[in-house]
């Protein structure tokens, strides 16, 4: 069983050879444009328009808490998009992540990167507008990714908690 290695930089320029799938959360609501999306549309135009149809024709896909959507973005560049937030934050009333959502998302994106033979890229996914705290959301990535060999890199940004 490997470890999660922890570096500083940005996730959407992953550091390692070989195909990689850099992995975040998204909404089950359709919204793309606040945290890590961001970043992610600076850097490739492909993952929210993947994302963008496959709310809209989520009557006839998978799209819904814990679903995944591996888009690729260059030849050896995937962009995984995770259902794991419900709603967006609104005040007071409870943390968007859906832990359970989070787990099964990541043990579909542990099959896929199997698939793809590729390593995983992730910022501190979930913990930020999404709500969730690392120390619960770091046991799902070792038991899901690298409990099962996938390697796996968080970048922690420069100027981002």
């Amino acid at each position: 069983m490997s470890e999660i290695r922890y570096v500083r930089g940005d996730a959407t320029t992953p550091t390692a050879k070989g195909v990689k799938v850099i992995a975040h959360v998204c909404n089950d609501l359709g919204g793309w444009g606040k945290g890590f999306v961001l970043a992610v549309s600076r850097r490739w135009p492909e993952p929210e328009a993947a994302y963008r149809a496959w709310h809209r024709d989520r009557a006839s896909n998978d799209f819904a808490l814990g679903a995944v959507q591996f888009v690729q973005v260059e030849p050896y560049v995937w962009v995984a998009n995770m259902i794991g937030q419900y709603g967006m934050r609104r005040g007071s009333k409870g943390v968007p992540l859906r832990y359970e959502a989070l787990g099964t998302a990541l043990g579909r994106l542990a099959g896929g990167a199997a698939d793809l033979d590729a390593s995983v890229h992730m910022p501190r996914m979930g913990c930020g507008l999404a709500g969730g705290t690392w120390s619960r959301v770091e046991p799902l990535i070792t038991e899901r990714l690298t409990g099962r060999g996938i390697p796996v890199t968080v970048y922690d940004h420069g100027d981002t908690a």
